[in-house]
């Protein structure tokens, strides 16, 4: 088969990682890639929302399936587009990316199809919102949301009423995220621990995938502005067998049956970011495509073939084929570490030469070396003329590793992270506290 990955980042490096080891694959491309995407697929300098010169790549390489791996190319209707040209695609349509590309209308989603959520307004005005604020928050939490795509970083949790009006003044008024702060929510503030389970769908029928817990916070501790991710783990202890048969009782299946309802086309992955206390949970978020880096921790842990899941929900048949997949996990635990730029989330400097790096290791995808059980994900980084990788992004690298238990797990990455240098390189050296205090 051949196939066609877009994107560029840390998810995009793991997703041919994984498709790289397929027996049924054939030839690999990535739109655009990275320097270590290069080491496994064909590098294709197309943007991932140039939906007509990706559609036109697709027709002409005779691509029988397309990853698709961001948000912001399925707002823009690249899957319903590529879908129109008679191509695989694995990635929901506009419709269903709406998801995630309003947050608006997911809540209303939520609320319509009883799914378990908090309390929400919306404005587009920020005289009403600041007003809301002193009505209902004074010295109360409260969150702060930006309607529309803002790179994991749109979502402000407040500690109380001037803090959240400071965020709304960034939101409405500076116009710190553009366009998708055009609408604002205010939302209660759940408390418990946060946690991510996502599942592969048709539209009709799903696969569960392990648990997994992100680390958004910049700061060690989870201080600090959000980011999009700097580490994460699987699978999750909070997540037992009996909490994991009420996710999908009280998430996933009034999510497929609102799609059947509304006649929404969905073929692709479903991310339910949930909030967890004394064992109720509430959805904070639906995200539209794999989480970043929550997928660097998960697909490492995936022992059997993951190209022909993709291709039966991409073809609308993932019911009929799970007898047939055999879909089968490691009984170990991943974690991800992830690299970043100093400066990040905020300005940063690029450029910086990457120390450490050993070329065409395959399990560890140009990685640290040959260990069993330790990868290294690019998520932003390209070469230089001189044909240096250097850092390209605020999130540079995710360094993963599994072992049958988490804390070897993190002690192999975080031996590997020592390995690595660049200029202003930060890390939190914190990732899977949670777990690690159960």
């Amino acid at each position: 088969m051949r196939v066609l990955i877009v994107g560029g980042g840390g998810r995009e490096h793991t997703l041919a990682w994984k498709l790289a080891q397929s027996p049924f694959l054939s030839r690999l491309y990535c739109a655009p890639g990275n320097a270590g995407i290069a080491a496994l697929a064909e590098c294709i300098d197309l943007s991932p929302v140039d939906i007509d010169g990706l559609c036109q790549f697709a027709l002409k390489e005779k691509i029988d399936l397309t990853v698709v791996g961001p948000e912001a190319p399925l707002a823009a209707g690249l899957a319903d587009r590529f879908r129109g040209a008679g191509l695989k695609v694995f990635g929901p349509g506009r419709s269903g990316a709406r998801l995630e590309s309003s947050k608006v209308w997911a809540k209303d989603r939520m609320r319509r199809w009883g799914i378990p959520t908090a309390d929400f307004a919306v404005f587009s005005e920020y005289g009403a919102a600041a007003r809301h604020l002193e009505q209902h928050y004074v010295n109360k939490p409260v969150v702060v949301k930006a309607d529309g795509l803002a790179a994991g970083k749109g979502v402000v949790v407040a500690p109380e009423s001037a803090a959240a009006e400071k965020a709304l003044r960034q939101i409405m008024i500076e116009k710190a995220f553009g366009a998708a702060g055009e609408q604002v929510l205010l939302e209660e503030c759940l408390f418990g621990e946060e946690l991510s389970v996502l599942a592969i769908t048709d539209g009709r029928e799903l696969v569960m995938l392990p648990s997994a817990q992100d680390h958004k916070a910049i700061g060690e501790g989870d201080r600090g502005p959000n980011t999009g991710g700097m580490g994460a783990y699987a699978p999750a202890p909070l997540l037992t067998a009996e909490l994991a048969r009420k996710v999908e009782r009280a998430v996933f299946r009034p999510f497929l049956a609102g799609l059947r309802a509304e006649g929404i086309d969905y073929r692709g992955v479903i991310y339910a970011g949930l909030m967890i206390s004394d064992r109720e949970i509430d959805l904070l978020e639906f995200n539209v495509r794999f989480g970043d880096p929550e997928t660097q921790a998960l697909l490492p842990l995936l022992r059997s073939d993951l190209l022909p899941l993709l291709l039966a929900t991409a073809e609308g048949r993932l019911e009929q084929a799970l007898s047939s997949l055999d879909i089968q996990w490691r009984e170990a635990s991943a974690a991800c570490v992830v690299l970043a730029s100093d400066g990040y989330p905020g300005p940063y400097k690029s450029g910086k030469v990457i120390h450490g790096l050993v070329q065409g290791d395959p399990p560890a995808a140009g990685g640290t070396g040959a260990e069993e059980g330790l990868a290294l994900f690019h998520a932003g980084t390209a070469f230089d003329r001189s044909g240096r990788i250097v850092t390209a992004g605020g999130r540079v690298l995710g360094v993963t590793a599994w072992a049958q238990e988490l804390p070897e797990a993190l002690q192999k990455a975080y031996r590997a992270v020592e390995q690595i240098k660049f200029e202003g390189c930060y890390y939190r050296r914190d990732i899977g506290h949670r777990a690690l205090k159960r």
